[in-house]
C-alpha cells in the first residue's frame, strides 16, 4: 500500500489522454509484431529507450539572458522601419544624372510594377557631411551631423516590388511563408536582461501596419519570443498598455491569484511537455504582472529633463525614440520603431510634399537619439538600423487610376536597388558601401540582398547565421533560410 497521499490530478484522465495513450499503445503493439515478423526486434530484457524528449525545466524562464555563439559587437538592436519604401534617390543616394536627364527617357532593363515615364530629378538638394563627406539629402540635414557614425548601404536589393512580401522578407526572412521575425530570433538567441519588461517591443502608432502582427511574429518559435505591440498614439500609460493596472485587486491579492493560476498551469504542463502554447501563456501571465511595476516608469517620458525632450523634438516619433532609449537602458533586447503609419513613405504622387513631411517628423528625433546613445556610451553596443521594405524608381510614375490621382510627380516601388543605413553596434561609421547604377534603378556594385543584411546583423550579435537554427517539422530553420552571406566590409 502506498504511504503517499493521493492527489486529485493523479486521478484525472481526459478523453483526449485516454485516446492518446490507447492509440499510441496500439501502434506500438502493431509495430513490435511487424518488426518481430521481419526478424528486426530482439527479445531482450533490457529497459526500453525513452521515446519522448526530456521534460522541460519547469520554472526556468526562456527569456533569461543567454550567451551567443561567439563574442558579439552588439548587445541590443533598434530597427527604425520606414513603412512604405522611402526613395533612396531623394534621401541617401544622390544621382546627378537624374538632374541632367530630367524629363528624358532613361535606359533600364528592369521591369517596374507599373509603367513609369522619364527621368525624375530629385526635388531635394544634397550636401556632404562630417569628415567622411557622406552625401545626405536636405530632408535629413540634422541626421547629417551624425554622418561619421553612419554605415550607408546604397546597394540593397530585394525580391518583389509589392509591400506585403517585401515587408515579410525584411522582417522575417521569407516573402511568403510564416517565419519568425528578426526580433524573435534575437530574443530566442540572447534572451533579455530585464524580466519585468518584454524583450522585444514594437511601437507603431495608430494601429497595425500592412501584414499586421506577422511583421513581429514568432511563427514556429515559442510564443514567448513574439514582439509586444504598443500603440504609441496614446500618451496615458493605461491607454498605451492595455490593462497595465488592476483596479479591483491589490498587488498582494493579484500575486496570490497568479500563484494559484501558475500552480494549476504547471501541474497541467507537467503532463503535457513540449506544449509551446501553454508555456507561452504561463510566461505571458507572469510578464503582464511584472510589467505593472516597471512599464509605467519606462514609458513615461515626462520623467526626462526638459532639455532632453526638447532635443528629441515634438511629435509621436520623438516620443517613440525617447521611449526606445529608456527601454534599452532597462535591458530590452530588440525594439522596432515604425514610422509612416497613417501616411506611409509610399509616395506614388506628390513625393516632394510627402517625403518632406515624413522626414520632418523624424529627422531631428533620429539625430537626437543617436547623439543621446553616444553620449551615454550606449551606441558602441547598440545596433541601429534604418530603412524600409524597398526603394522607389528614379523615373516618374505615370497616371494610374486609384493610385496617384492622375499626377506625374511621384515614384513607383523599386526592389532592384535601394538604401539602408546602420549605426553603432560594431559597424563602420562614416562608410558608404556599394552603389546603384548612374540613375538609381538597380544595385550594381557590392550588392547586398536582404538575406545578406540579416546574416551580417546576426554576426554582429554573435551568431553564425548558418548554424543558428531552430528545429521544426523535421528541418533546421534559420533567419536566412538557405541563403545569405555576411558582408564583412560593413563591420568595423
Amino acid at each position: 500500500m502506498s504511504h503517499h497521499r493521493r492527489k486529485l490530478q493523479d486521478l484525472d484522465l481526459t478523453r483526449r489522454e485516454l485516446l492518446k495513450r490507447g492509440g499510441m499503445g496500439f501502434g506500438a503493439l502493431a509495430l513490435s509484431d511487424l518488426m518481430a515478423d521481419a526478424g528486426l526486434a530482439a527479445h531482450s530484457q533490457e529497459a526500453p529507450l525513452p521515446v519522448q524528449a526530456p521534460a522541460a525545466q519547469v520554472g526556468i524562464t526562456p527569456l533569461a539572458p543567454k550567451a551567443p555563439q561567439f563574442a558579439p559587437k552588439a548587445r541590443r538592436v533598434v530597427h527604425l522601419f520606414m513603412n512604405g519604401g522611402p526613395s533612396h534617390v531623394d534621401t541617401f543616394d544622390p544621382k546627378p544624372a537624374l538632374t541632367k536627364h530630367d524629363g528624358q527617357p532613361v535606359p533600364s532593363n528592369k521591369p517596374t510594377e507599373r509603367k513609369t515615364g522619364a527621368a525624375f530629378k530629385s526635388p531635394f538638394s544634397f550636401q556632404k557631411y562630417g569628415q567622411s563627406g557622406i552625401e545626405v539629402s536636405e530632408l535629413f540635414s540634422k541626421l547629417g551631423d551624425c554622418a561619421d557614425d553612419l554605415c550607408v548601404i546604397r546597394s540593397m536589393y530585394a525580391d518583389i516590388p509589392n509591400h506585403e512580401p517585401s515587408l515579410m522578407l525584411m522582417n522575417c526572412g521569407d516573402a511568403r511563408l510564416p517565419r519568425p521575425s528578426m526580433g524573435s530570433w534575437a530574443l530566442y538567441g540572447l534572451g533579455t536582461e530585464n524580466q519585468n519588461l518584454p524583450g522585444f517591443v514594437v511601437m507603431c502608432p495608430n494601429g497595425y501596419p500592412i501584414q499586421e502582427s506577422q511583421n513581429w511574429q514568432s511563427a514556429f518559435l515559442p510564443g514567448v519570443y513574439q514582439g509586444t505591440y504598443i500603440d504609441t498614439q496614446h500618451t496615458e500609460i493605461e491607454k498605451l498598455i492595455a490593462h497595465i493596472k488592476n483596479h479591483s485587486v491589490s498587488s498582494r491579492g493579484q500575486r496570490a491569484q497568479l500563484d494559484l493560476l501558475n500552480r494549476l498551469n504547471r501541474e497541467h504542463l507537467e503532463k503535457r511537455q513540449q506544449e509551446a502554447e501553454l508555456e507561452a501563456r504561463i510566461q505571458s501571465f507572469e510578464l503582464a504582472f511584472r510589467m505593472q511595476f516597471e512599464a509605467s516608469d519606462a514609458f513615461d517620458v515626462s520623467r526626462e529633463p526638459e532639455s532632453v525632450r526638447e532635443a528629441y523634438g515634438p511629435g509621436v516619433q520623438a516620443r517613440q525614440l525617447l521611449i526606445t532609449r529608456r527601454l534599452l537602458e532597462r535591458g530590452v533586447r530588440f525594439v522596432q520603431v515604425w514610422h509612416g503609419d497613417g501616411q506611409p513613405w509610399d509616395n506614388h504622387d506628390d513625393i516632394e510634399v510627402g517625403h518632406r513631411k515624413l522626414a520632418g517628423q523624424c529627422d531631428q528625433a533620429i539625430a537626437a537619439f543617436l547623439k543621446d546613445l553616444k553620449a551615454r556610451g550606449m551606441l558602441d553596443d547598440t545596433l541601429v538600423i534604418w530603412g524600409g521594405e524597398f526603394g522607389r524608381t528614379p523615373t516618374v510614375e505615370l497616371p494610374t487610376p486609384g493610385l496617384n490621382a492622375g499626377k506625374t510627380n511621384g515614384r513607383d516601388h523599386n526592389h532592384y536597388g535601394f538604401t539602408m543605413w546602420m549605426a553603432g553596434g560594431g559597424v563602420k561609421g562614416g562608410h558608404v558601401h556599394g552603389a546603384t547604377d548612374e540613375f538609381g534603378f538597380a544595385a550594381v556594385e557590392d550588392r547586398v540582398h536582404v538575406h545578406d543584411l540579416h546574416a551580417t546583423i546576426l554576426k554582429l550579435l554573435g551568431f553564425n547565421h548558418e548554424t543558428f537554427t531552430y528545429r521544426y517539422a523535421g528541418r533546421d530553420f534559420r533567419l536566412t533560410d538557405v541563403a545569405g552571406k555576411v558582408v564583412d566590409s560593413l563591420i568595423a
